[in-house]
């Protein structure tokens, strides 16, 4: 019962009782004997903070009696305190106020990771204790401990993923129903995958935060939110789809983490990729990611990426880690930044562009367009060009181009388009995408 606290239980706070943290809080109660035995003490919540104390959670299944509007107070009576509230306030001051009187915290709050994540790490450092955050990245995917811990004698060179479900979902159903994005967005919304305001979604912040989490690990330097490249799909149309698939391609939202030279590259964006790459054939709203590492290889991580139970599976993953370390007397691993690299400028990247252009029909065309590529030092792999008639809208025949190019600068890549809009036998840049994975 709320209130009646076991002497030898580590105390959790619960931190927001929305869709992730009922289901945390129903699942420390259904499995309450196996997390003893795993922890070697029980684990007691000893409060839930909510914002609205009146309203009805009959559906989670928890005492009544342990939900409070007093966060402040509730996370100086824990050992551990579980943070799914979002965003980056009030979070920040209670993770904080937690740790500030010894209680370690786990979180899945990527936004606040993203944005000032050395600050949780520095207080965590300065009061000895943990801050875990799988469910941030991928949901239920066990993904930034393997990067953490398991790869930690490793050096990592690439990641490569899928890390926002509903992205994933809106470009699949383009690709195998024909549909254009605002159909495939509200098929989304209509089962729950995206909420009424996609913005986040859609315009790519959400899988730039976790970028910016997913690089920080991987090469040992601090990468911020805003030091991420940021693209998002709205801008996709069915032409584009139609024009990968032509390709033998499919389009996803990429967060891509590169180690360069003397710094990494790090970006959101959609891209064509090879039907045969492993990430193509990732559907529906599910995340993977695809890490590339000196010794090991090639690995992939697939799986849910988000939903109340799947994120909560994470939680709960680091709850028990946590309170082992506790139990322990000790901590996990910190923050890992030594390596200090900085982040490259966009322009700098590698990478290919597909471009498909609206041309005059008449000699010289092609040479004066490849003109416009060599003079940006771009080389192109391949061209297809077909015919298109006169009519009604066209008093003139003309002719549909589409140009892969070899691996270049992002920079010269976008200058050779920049040139290309200013030909006049160029009648349209109809479509511009990134070419990845091949």
């Amino acid at each position: 019962m709320a209130g009646q606290v076991n002497s030898s239980a580590l105390r959790v706070a619960l931190l927001g009782c929305g869709v992730v943290g009922s289901a945390v809080a129903r699942l420390l109660s259904e499995h309450a004997e196996d997390m003893c035995a795993r922890v070697g003490v029980p684990l007691q919540i000893v409060g839930i903070a909510v914002r609205r104390a009146g309203r009805d959670r009959s559906d989670a299944g928890v005492d009544p009696a342990l939900f409070t509007t007093d966060a402040d107070d509730l996370v100086t009576r824990a050992d551990l305190v579980v943070e799914v509230i979002g965003g980056i306030e009030p979070a920040r001051s209670l993770i904080l106020r937690a740790m500030a009187h010894g209680a370690s915290v786990v979180t899945a709050n990527k936004a606040l990771l993203a944005q000032d994540g050395p600050t949780l790490y520095a207080a965590a450092a300065r009061n000895g204790v943990d801050l875990y955050y799988e469910a941030a990245v991928a949901g239920a995917i066990p993904l930034l401990r393997p990067l953490r811990e398991s790869l930690a004698g490793d050096e990592v060179r690439q990641v490569l993923g899928i890390v926002n479900g509903t992205t994933n979902y809106i470009l699949d159903k383009m690709d195998r129903t024909g549909a254009g994005f605002d159909d495939a967005l509200e098929q989304a919304q209509a089962l729950g995958y995206a909420e009424a305001d996609p913005t986040a979604d859609v315009e790519g912040f959400d899988a730039a935060a976790k970028a910016a989490i997913l690089a920080s690990i991987a090469f040992h330097s601090r990468v911020a939110g805003q030091d991420v490249h940021r693209e998002g799909i709205t801008e996709v149309t069915s032409a584009d789809v139609a024009a990968a698939r032509e390709m033998d391609c499919v389009i996803k939202l990429l967060a891509i983490c590169e180690r360069v030279d003397d710094g990494i590259s790090v970006r959101v964006h959609p891209a064509m990729i090879p039907r045969s790459h492993p990430l193509a054939g990732v559907g529906d709203a599910f995340n993977a990611v695809f890490v590339e590492a000196d010794a090991a290889g090639q690995l992939m991580f697939y799986g849910r990426g988000a939903g109340g139970d799947p994120t909560a599976s994470a939680v709960l993953g680091d709850l028990v880690a946590v309170a082992r370390h506790r139990v322990a007397g000790g901590v996990g691993p910190g923050e890992s930044s030594y390596a200090d690299l900085p982040v490259r400028p966009m322009g700098e990247a590698l990478t290919r562009y597909h471009i498909s252009l609206e041309v005059a029909d008449r000699p010289g065309v092609l040479a004066r367009v490849a003109a416009a590529f060599a003079d940006h030092d771009v080389s192109i792999e391949t061209v297809r060009q077909r015919l298109v008639p006169a009519d009604e809208s066209r008093p003139e025949s003309g002719a549909s181009l589409v140009i892969v190019t070899h691996t270049a600068s992002d920079a010269a890549l976008s200058g050779t388009v920049e040139a290309l809009h200013t030909l006049d036998v160029v009648r349209e840049v109809t479509s511009v995408m990134r070419v990845e994975g091949a």
